[in-house]
């Protein structure tokens, strides 16, 4: 393996893992990622121990992010354990990122590092090709390679800011707490104090699908909704959605996934059944929604729209969940594949009402989820 294209597919892995990584929870900034292909071009990575050092030391911000780091490391890699932590000097010689894993002069002496490296690219390659497959067609052995990244997932919503007022560094001048300052000083003139508007973490409400027709994407949508759970467990809430409502947050919160989702299965009643979304989002808002549960929040539908009752009924409870809710995501599988479009009568019905759309039929597209979610 030679040539630009070499290097192009190297620098895909590597930001592949970039991106993984910020799904994971760290602040990759397009900055440190330029940082780490420097980086990676400096040490001159030709194996897995520079490669995960040139990442360590540029993707992480502090020292909380090294567990992480070192989980995403070694999913996204290989099945081994991360490397334990070894200081390592940086050569002296710098090289442009453009070169980066150019091969070897013949003769050098590549050898085992050659071989690795060729093991290293190899596993983050199937890794990246397989974050695009459809979940619904992989093998036992891929679906459990996605379960471990869908793991590492971690959901969050963007704070909102309230009307309540704190002490700020910056900001609006705040009269009463300026002359309670003077009062302290002895009627002495001070600096000003200000204020500035409190931020609160916004709640993210999660209604998964667990019909019949969901059956293929079930099991990757409560181990999203695990994770969720588990980034955040008092600001999310899950709910599972088929004939009836089940709220399944408590199941969720087991810190084994394998061991919530059994939880979640001896909780559904209604698994692998019918659909009658209409009713579930009424009962929905009729126990949670008007109570506070979605006011402000965002609210994620993950479903494929198939409808048994009547549309424009799920229509009138998803505009109402649509008021309620701060943002209204719809995640449904089929709009990954090609020629799809959103004729089934649920579905048609329920898009005027939505402000994302997008698909969840694949690990990638989970990861444009967590995005979407991010910024709302």
């Amino acid at each position: 393996m030679a040539g630009a294209g070499r290097e192009r597919d190297i620098t895909e892995i590597l930001v592949g893992f970039a991106r993984t990584l910020r799904s994971a929870g760290v602040d990759a900034t397009p900055d440190r990622v330029q940082a780490m292909l420097r980086a990676a071009g400096a040490l001159g990575v030709a194996d897995r121990e520079s490669a995960y050092w040139a990442g360590r030391l540029t993707l992480c911000g502090e020292p909380d992010d090294i567990p992480t780091y070192d989980a995403a490391f070694a999913a996204y890699f290989t099945d081994a354990p991360a490397l334990p932590p070894k200081p390592q000097i940086p050569a002296p010689t710098v090289r442009r990122p453009t070169i980066l894993f150019a091969p070897r002069p013949a003769g050098g002496g590549a050898g085992s590092d050659d071989r690795e490296e060729t093991t290293v690219a190899s596993m983050a390659s199937d890794t990246e090709v397989l974050r695009y497959r459809d979940i619904a067609v992989l093998s036992a052995a891929e679906r459990d390679e996605v379960r471990r990244m869908l793991s590492l997932l971690a959901p969050g919503a963007a704070p909102r800011r309230t009307r309540r007022l704190q002490p700020a560094a910056r900001g609006p001048v705040d009269p009463r707490g300026t002359v309670r300052r003077m009062l302290r000083q002895a009627g002495e003139p001070t600096r000003l104090a200000r204020r500035r508007r409190r931020a609160k973490p916004r709640r993210l409400v999660l209604l998964l699908d667990v019909s019949g027709s969901m059956a293929p994407y079930a099991d990757a949508l409560l181990r999203f909704g695990h994770a969720a759970v588990r980034r955040r467990p008092t600001l999310t809430e899950a709910f599972t959605v088929g004939t009836r409502l089940t709220r399944v947050t408590r199941a969720l919160r087991h810190r084994d996934p394998d061991v919530a989702l059994g939880a979640v299965s001896r909780t559904i009643p209604d698994w692998h059944g019918g659909t009658r979304l209409a009713d579930s989002v009424k009962a929905f808002l009729d126990r949670w929604g008007r109570r506070g549960t979605a006011r402000g929040a965002i609210v994620v539908i993950c479903s494929d729209g198939w409808e048994r009752g009547d549309p424009a009924e799920l229509a009138e409870q998803v505009a109402h969940l649509a008021r309620l809710a701060h943002r209204l995501v719809w995640v449904n599988p089929h709009r990954g594949k090609p020629g799809y479009a959103p004729l089934a009568g649920g579905m048609a019905a329920v898009l005027p009402y939505l402000d994302d759309f997008v698909a969840g039929h694949s690990l990638a597209s989970f990861e444009e989820l967590v995005g979407v979610v991010s910024r709302a």
